[in-house]
Formats: structure tokens, sequence, C-alpha cells
């Protein structure tokens, strides 16, 4: 996640501070008489999700999704090339790394070295948890340097790690963001355009991040859940994200948005279905 914010979710407990969120690790246990756990215990929403098409969530899909994703984040086709990526971008953000992008700034990398940690101990990134503990928040490389990226590369060769960064991918941007699109009654193509902007804004509330740009959307157009024009629901929800996006820097490209994701709003795509041409920062990418 490229930016930072405060993440809300219904029915799940969120603890708040200093700007980053945190989500439980586990369900808490159920009380001692009762017969099932809370986790068993579907809620409307997930009964009606259950009625649901898989949407973004079938496998074809999927993959599709990781592809534009990559193509806007990596300029590549090939998603599964960004684990073992790490650089710093120089957004304030500290170190960038992995498929949707983890900072060391945003508590989202550390949540994913935490949680890798604790079930392969002996990692090649383990060490560096004080440090990564230590600059979360701020865009500092004190105690990361230098050999920092060369153990995040080395782990990103092990099978293990990338099932952790992909498992990390579906927790907290991935599922959330097609979960949601499903509740508004947004097609695949819609869903994409949440996880897209779950990604690049990250999980929040303020007024640059997806649940904030949800709500300003909200305040113009009805979702179709509610009886709205899904197209145009969608055209205003790219309107404020590119107006996020500039505000953050007016020099950004957002071709993600006008020349890939509007382009098969436009094109009446909304079950996005291939094959697809997209651009995304002047290059040419399609999908058959």
């Amino acid at each position: 996640m490229r930016r930072a914010g405060f993440l809300v979710f219904a029915a799940i407990p969120v603890v708040f501070a200093a700007g980053v969120y945190f989500l439980p690790e586990e369900t808490p246990a159920a009380s001692h008489g009762t017969s099932r756990s809370p986790s068993s215990v579907a809620s409307p929403d997930d009964r009606a999700l259950a009625d649901l098409p898989p949407g973004l969530a079938a496998p074809a899909k999927k993959e599709l999704a990781q592809k534009l994703v990559a193509s806007a984040e990596n300029s590549t086709l090939d998603w599964r090339s960004a684990y073992g990526y790490i650089e710093d971008i120089g957004d304030g953000q500290g170190y960038t790394a992995g498929l949707v992008g983890f900072c060391s700034g945003t508590h989202d990398l550390l949540t994913l070295v935490e949680r890798y940690t604790k079930a392969h101990p002996d990692n090649g990134l383990a060490a560096y948890l004080p440090a990564l503990r230590k600059v979360d928040g701020t865009d500092s490389h004190e105690g990361l340097d230098p050999g920092f990226t060369a153990a995040w590369k080395a782990e990103a060769k092990l099978p293990a790690f990338r099932a952790a960064q992909d498992e990390e991918r579906d927790r907290v941007y991935f599922d959330p963001a097609v979960r949601q699109a499903k509740l508004d009654g947004l097609g695949t193509l819609g869903q994409f355009i949440y996880y897209d902007a779950m990604v690049f804004h990250g999980p929040g509330n303020d007024a640059t991040s997806f649940h904030g740009l949800r709500e300003r959307t909200l305040r113009e157009a009805d979702t179709p859940a509610q009886g709205g024009s899904e197209k145009a629901y969608l055209d205003i929800f790219l309107d404020l994200r590119r107006a996020a996006m500039k505000a953050k820097d007016a020099d950004l490209d957002t071709s993600r948005v006008d020349t890939e994701q509007r382009r098969f709003l436009y094109d009446g795509n909304l079950d996005l279905k291939t094959p697809l041409t997209w651009q995304v920062y002047g290059e040419t990418y399609k999908v058959p």
C-alpha cells in the first residue's frame, strides 16, 4: 500500500493509533456455553454474497486483475515478477516492495513480515523486525540499510514468502475490495476498480483513501444496490479518484484511470470480458 490511512470494516474490530491501522490477527474464541464460534455464523451480508456469482474472485478474472494492476504498478503483465521488487520511490513512504507495493512507512510491510515470521521464525527478514517497527510511519531507512533490500530479494525467491505476499494482498486489499463492491451491486469491472483504488490509495477513511473516496461518491450518486446507475456511479468514483491522485501530485500520471479503467467503463464492459486492450504510461497492453 502506498498511502497511509485508517481502516474501517463493518463488524470487524479495529484498533486505531497514530494514523495506521491494526487488524486483529485472530477471531476471538466463542464464549463458554456457545455451541458455535462467531466466525461460523453467517451475517446477512455473507448470506447475500453467497448467492452472487464469483465476479473478480473467479480464478481467471483474479489473474486478469493482477495483470491489470501490474501494468500500472510495475509496467508488466508478469505480475509474479514483482515479488522481489523493492525500492524507495521517493514518495515519503520508505521502501515500497512486493506485489502491491507494501511500504515500510505505512504499516502493511511490517504486518506482512510479522505474520510471515510467526509462521517461519528463521526467515531472512526476521532480523529486521526491530528496525521495521522503529521506521513504521516514516520514510526512514534507519536499521534497514544496507542489507534489507538484498534480504527481501533473497526471501522473495522462496515459495513460502511468495505465498505470504499473496495471502496479505488478499486479506487486506483484494478480498475487502471485492466484498464491498459486491455489496454495492457492482459487476466485475466495478470490483476491479475498487481493488485497484484500494491498492493505490490504501484502505483508509481520509479524503484520498479508498473508503473516503467511496463515501464522497455516495454523496453524489446511488450505488446499483441502492437503485442507481452502475456506469454513472463508477464514472463519479473515477472522477474523484483522479482528482485525489492529482491533489497528491499535479504531475502524476493518471492513465491507469484515464486510458484503462475509464476506457473499459465507456466501452460498456461492466463484466470485464476479454480480449482487452489498454494503455498505461503510454504503453499498450493486450490480454486475449
